[in-house]
């Protein structure tokens, strides 16, 4: 060997190929045939199985080395398969016209099927003296995490057999730690050490989130080689998903240096991420049958399932309890806001929900600090970085000294969550935890020894394993994402607060701008009410369109109707507006000098807001379907008799008829613009629409009620409130699957978006727009959860909340307005969702509700 050498770091183990090694272990063959069945490589070994040399079976059609039962077999396995991902068994299937039984895996890759056969065992002691059902009641039986870890390694030994079964954790660094160990006696114990990532390298931890299972039966054996080694294009086989994939020499020299004969792993997956393993260790050669391989990688998976719902479990009580201490605290600083500027108050009040050593509280310039932190002078400097960088959201830091190397801070402060609370320039509540001291026993000296080792210019495994002590300096308890969401919590409602607070205040030192604050809250809800509308028609007009463009143009249609309508009705501070205003600006829009092609007649008449943007809407889609389909389409001379009048009642009646344009026939499927023709009228304004689909044109009736309509001379009446917010989105659970869920929101869009959301969630949605027909529907049916709109035009919810309070049925306002209009009734400790809806927040508010089965969080 020369005397220079290239450099060797850690991040050789990390680059060595671990799925191209190009051999197999020896207990078994591995055939790649092609797409056409015909062999493309073997494993060298093929003869002592199959009575074929391999040289000989390549080129040669599969059905010609196994019989064709066997490949009828395994064909219709790979009918199975869902992804290159997956491997499927076949057990005890004769593969030769002899009585030899073999268990076979078969999975594809790059278009290719790949066959591993190894004989069958009949060693009955392999067989799990336990059921699945019983093994998962011992586990579900455990009280804690330690024990369910400990049960865990037990039944993993029990079902293979191996000398030494540890549940290995890893953190976040990839480094890991031995949870749990069930051994035989006299081999000493491996419980409680940590190994660095090095020891199972990055393209490793990536492998064993896709293939769950890796057996290593004899580190002695010889890799038998698969060949030819590269195919046409100079690749080599990806054994990715291999059972038989050989060793790489650094971890078998790894294994010798433990003294470990044989091992097995089994990945433990939670939540999509690779959470740890079981790491099996056996001091001679083992080979389990690969029906209890199967049984085992199935137990594994079964134990990541039962973990990932106890860590969700853990996590849900945390944060259920955590929101509960949040609450009371902004009701306190709600009464009380001198509270926020007593850190002793605040460190005494948050150190249940967030668990910290110090506090700073930085408001308007002003800082008050208590317990373990940060001198004043240090703290400014801290809140001037964190106006820089943290941009708004929570931060969290577990070395302060490394995070802001010129912040002249205590050593005893390591960790920092800051909690910003008001918008910029920024308010801020930091809590400080100290340095964790901490000795951890390392499996062997943690920083490998960089040298070159029998296996050339790679790092070297390290040959001694006797417990390593390290001191951990800097270092404070990290924030759990737990802890992290609950911070999120109090950010956004402290906000609320401060922002309520400093409206209060201006409102007492300036009682003369009292209407204005009023005028401004109503337009941002109404504001706010429209940015919902928007993100309804949004969402329901991606769902009907068949291109981008159809999309984009039925989309700017459908907005700019809108905005004509919110443009006439905000001329005259949002009274009543003109019908036939209304039409005219569609048909200019719309139809420009062919305007003549629509005669309208019928004396003008105002609509109140809310009606007026309904029909602005309805008025819209008939008109684009009429140039689509219908009468005003193309360049003919089809025209549309739009008429209206007042019938005796007051209430305005509406006739749409198409003449002279192509047949008309009903469609298939009706989209949304079909939706909102036939149901925007009944369902927001309480009105009656019907449309028929005849051979000289669409007909179409409305019956819009007298409530919403103003004669062209009478006095305008004041305004209708529309009465809801905007949406958001999130997680992929189904946590209301199989509840019934009663909806109450009064404009169509916004409770076709709500709807949506809770059906996600997996419920069963009834939905009423007024109290009168939520009674009706609550009369007839049972529900286990109601969302209660607190404004629902002229008339509140309060009290269809009476009603579910008395049934015992749980319930949540929404509302654009605030908590303090929800709450303003003998319900204040309802939750409180603020609109518009989202998926995330319509999760983030069910965590909080007594729902008949646990919410998984």
């Amino acid at each position: 060997m020369s005397g220079t050498h290239e450099p060797v770091d850690l991040t050789n183990c990390d680059r060595e190929p671990i799925h191209q090694l190009g051999s197999v272990q020896p207990f078994g063959f591995l055939l790649a045939i092609s797409s056409d069945w015909i062999v493309t490589r073997a494993s060298a070994n093929l003869v002592e199985f199959l009575d074929v040399a391999q040289a000989d079976a390549i080129g040669r059609p599969v059905v010609s080395l196994i019989t064709p039962e066997a490949l009828h077999a395994v064909r219709n396995k790979l009918t199975t398969l869902r992804g290159s991902d997956i491997v499927e068994r076949i057990f005890g299937i004769a593969l030769m016209s002899d009585q030899n039984r073999f268990d076979v895996a078969v999975h594809l890759n790059e278009g290719e099927v790949i066959i591993e056969g190894e004989r069958c065992q009949d060693d009955r002691r392999d067989v799990a003296s336990l059921s699945m059902r019983s093994m998962m009641s011992r586990l579900d039986h455990t009280e804690t995490l330690e024990a369910f870890f400990r049960e865990g390694a037990r039944q993993a030994r029990a079902l293979t057999g191996f000398d030494r079964v540890m549940v290995y954790r890893f953190d976040e660094g990839g480094s890991g730690e031995v949870v749990a160990e069930a051994a035989r006696a006299g081999i000493g114990s491996f419980l409680g050490l940590h190994y660095p990532a090095s020891d199972i390298p990055v393209q490793a931890r990536a492998l064993y989130l896709r293939n769950l299972f890796r057996i290593i039966a004899d580190v002695d054996a010889v890799p038998v080689p698969i060949l030819p080694q590269l195919d046409e294009h100079g690749r080599p086989l990806d054994l990715s998903m291999s059972v038989l994939r050989s060793v790489s020499p650094i971890h078998i020299e790894y294994l010798k240096n433990m003294g470990v004969g044989a091992s097995l792993s089994i990945s433990i997956v939670v939540d999509g991420r690779l959470w740890g393993l079981f790491a099996c260790h056996h001091y001679g050669p083992r080979l389990p049958s690969a029906q209890s391989r199967s049984t085992a990688e199935l137990f594994g998976q079964m134990f990541a399932s039962r973990l990932e719902s106890r860590e969700r479990r853990l996590a849900l009580d945390y944060e259920t309890k955590a929101r509960r201490i949040v609450d009371r605290l902004l009701t306190s600083v709600a009464d009380n806001a001198s509270l926020l500027d007593d850190p002793a108050w605040l460190i005494e009040a948050l150190a249940d929900a967030i668990p910290a050593d110090g506090i700073g509280v930085w408001i308007n310039g002003r800082l008050a600090l208590a317990g373990i932190g940060p001198d004043e002078r240090s703290f400014a400097a801290l809140v001037r970085h964190l106006n820089r960088n943290a941009a708004g959201r929570i931060y969290a830091v577990g070395r302060l000294a490394e995070a802001y190397p010129d912040l002249e801070v205590d050593d005893a402060v390591a960790g920092m969550l800051a909690i910003p609370i008001s918008r910029s320039p920024r308010d801020y509540v930091v809590l400080f935890r100290q340095e964790l001291v901490r000795t951890v026993r390392w499996g062997g000296e943690p920083h490998k020894p960089v040298e070159y080792g029998p296996n050339g210019p790679r790092l070297t495994p390290r040959k001694s394993f006797e417990a390593w002590s390290e001191l951990v300096r800097g270092r404070s308890l990290p924030f759990t994402e737990a802890e992290r969401r609950v911070a999120e919590t109090i950010r956004v409602s402290l906000i609320e607060v401060v922002l309520r607070l400093t409206d209060e205040v201006s409102m007492a030192r300036q009682t003369a701008n009292e209407r204005q604050e009023l005028l401004i809250a109503e337009l941002n809800h109404r504001v706010r009410n429209i940015l919902s509308l928007i993100t309804g028609i949004i969402r329901q007009s991606q769902a009907t369109s068949v291109g981008l463009g159809d999309y984009i143009r039925q989309l700017e249609g459908r907005i700019q109707s809108l905005a004509r309508a919110h443009d006439q009705i905000t001329r005259d501070h949002w009274a009543p507006a003109s019908l036939r205003q209304l039409l005219l600006a569609e048909i200019a829009a719309y139809l420009g000098k062919n305007a003549q092609r629509i005669q309208m007649s019928g004396e003008d008449v105002l609509l109140e807001p809310q009606a007026f943007s309904t029909a602005a809407l309805v008025f819209h889609e008939l008109m684009t379907n009429s140039a689509k389909y219908g009468s005003l389409s193309g360049t003919g001379s089809g025209t549309v008799q739009l008429g209206w009048h007042r019938d005796d009642e007051g209430n305005l009646r509406i006739g749409w008829r198409e003449k002279d344009g192509p047949p008309v026939v009903e469609p298939k499927r009706h989209g949304f613009g079909s939706t909102i023709i036939r149901r925007s009228i009944p369902y927001d304004l309480g009105g009656k629409a019907e449309v028929r689909y005849v051979k000289d044109g669409l007909e179409a009736d409305f019956s819009i009620p007298a409530r919403h309509v103003v004669g062209p001379t009478s006095e305008r009446s004041n305004p209708a409130p529309l009465g809801t917010t905007e949406p958001k989105t999130n997680p992929n659970d189904r946590p209301l699957s199989g509840l019934n869920v009663l909806l109450v929101e009064n404009n169509l869009i916004i409770a076709m978006d709500g709807e949506d959301i809770l059906r996600r969630l997996g419920a069963d949605v009834a939905t009423a727009p007024s109290v009168t027909e939520a009674m009706e529907i609550l009369a007839d049916q049972s529900f286990d959860l109601a969302l209660l709109d607190v404004n629902l035009g002229d008339e509140t919810s309060f009290g269809i909340a009476d009603r579910l309070a008395a049934e015992g049925v749980p319930f949540v306002f929404a509302t654009g307005y605030g908590e303090g209009i929800a709450q303003a009734n003998s319900h204040s400790d309802a939750p409180v969702l603020q609109k518009p809806y989202t998926m995330e927040g319509m999760t983030d508010i069910l965590a909080r509700v007594p729902l008949p089965r646990a919410f998984p969080g």
